[in-house]
This record gives structure tokens, C-alpha cells and sequence, in this order.
């Protein structure tokens, strides 16, 4: 699903030039659960935001579903982007003023769906999630573990690809982390790729693979199962 080879990206300031990613080689299959683990700095927000199509390389080549994506513009990035990934984020990114339900179908109204099909799709993944008893309630009514399996469902409802999930269980007590690292577990189950980025060792053992990174490169990597 992914391969990506010899990446570069450098951020400049007019005193600083920071090597975010240097010549960096990864490649993830279809349906696979990877954790990308390593020090603050060493890269790991730079690749998710490649990844995830909101930033560009400045070398290399990004395959995703046997295209190349290096080149894209910010318009053919969003389109590609809304189709096929979702993210999790930390500090779930929900927002205050919407209801549960319509924060889940936000990602649908985006993509054009009717509002019979966005409704039927929404109350199916919030069931998934166990959360459909919340629908009407907003996210500040909400436990933090009961806010990230909003915004994990927001993340799935459109039936995407991959998921991108960037330290999702940093801001959960261990109760609500190890229900979250369990949904996704379940997700991957059922065909969905996933890529975590996490300082969590507990976390990437739910992983199929770890992926260690320092100073913009892999250094190692750990085949779990």
C-alpha cells in the first residue's frame, strides 16, 4: 500500500536548517498494524504528516496504492486524502460545538454523501464503537476515552484505507488507552492498515511491526507477530 523511498524533507529558517527526514526508506502492506517509535525530534510528525497527505517531500518518492504522490499539489493531496485516510489524533481534535453525531458525519458531508446514506453510515460506525448512546451529547459531556472513540469513529466512517493515528492514547488514563489500542486492534482486524506513532511501548505491542526512528532515519525494525 505504501512504499516510500529515499526521503527528504529539511525545514529552513533564516538561522536554522533542520533535517526532519533524511533518505528515509519504509514500506507498509495492505492491512498491516505498524508502530513508528523514537525520540522527540527524530521525525515521526513529519513522516505521519507525508503520510497523511498534508505536507510534501522535499526528495524521494511516495508510492501510495501504486501511485505517486511526491508531486502532488495541495488539491489532488485533499481529494486523495479524503477518500482514503483518517486520522486520530492525540488531543482528538473534536469539535466543541457539534453533537457527537455530527462531528462523525462531518468527514460524509465533505465527500458530497446524502443525508439518508450519511445517517445510516454514522449510527453504524457509532455503534461499532459503542458509543451511540452519546449521539446527541457534545464532546465537552464526554470522558476523555469516550471523546477518542468519537473521534475514532469519525475516522473510519468513511471507510478508508489507512489510519493514521498519532500518540492515541496520550492523553487516557491505562482503563481508556487499552480500550482505544483495542478498537483499533479490531479495525486492523477487519482490513483497515494502520500506522501509529507512539512513545508507548505497552501501545506498539498491539502492533504487528515496530518501526524505530532517529534523526530522520529508520534504525531498526521489530516483526512482532
Amino acid at each position: 500500500m505504501i512504499k516510500i523511498t529515499s526521503l527528504e524533507k529539511v525545514y529552513r529558517t533564516e538561522e536554522v536548517e533542520t533535517i526532519a527526514l533524511n533518505k528515509l526508506s519504509i514500506e507498509v502492506k495492505e492491512g498491516e498494524f505498524v508502530s513508528v517509535m523514537g525520540p522527540s525530534g527524530c521525525g515521526k510528525s513529519t513522516l505521519l504528516n507525508i503520510l497523511g497527505l498534508l505536507d510534501d517531500p522535499d526528495a524521494g518518492s511516495f508510492i501510495f496504492n501504486g501511485i505517486e504522490v511526491a508531486g502532488f499539489n495541495e488539491r489532488k493531496r485533499a481529494d486523495l486524502r479524503k477518500h482514503n485516510i483518517g486520522f486520530v489524533f492525540q488531543s482528538f481534535n473534536l469539535i466543541d460545538e457539534l453533537t457527537v453525531f455530527e462531528n462523525v458525519e462531518l468527514p460524509l458531508i465533505y465527500t458530497g454523501m446524502k443525508a439518508p446514506e450519511r445517517k445510516k453510515r454514522v449510527e453504524e460506525v457509532l455503534e461499532k464503537v459503542q458509543i451511540m448512546h452519546r449521539r446527541n451529547h457534545y464532546p465537552q459531556q464526554l470522558s476523555g476515552g469516550q471523546q477518542q472513540r468519537v473521534a475514532v469513529a469519525r475516522a473510519v466512517v468513511n471507510k478508508p484505507k489507512l489510519i493514521l493515528a498519532d500518540e492515541p492514547t496520550g492523553n487516557l488514563d491505562s482503563h481508556n488507552g487499552n480500550e482505544v489500542m483495542e478498537l483499533l486492534t479490531e479495525l486492523n482486524e477487519q482490513g483497515t492498515t494502520i500506522i501509529m506513532v507512539t512513545h508507548s511501548e505497552h501501545d506498539a505491542k498491539y502492533s504487528h511491526r515496530i518501526i524505530r526512528m532517529l534523526d530522520g532515519q529508520t534504525v531498526t525494525e521489530n516483526i512482532l507477530i
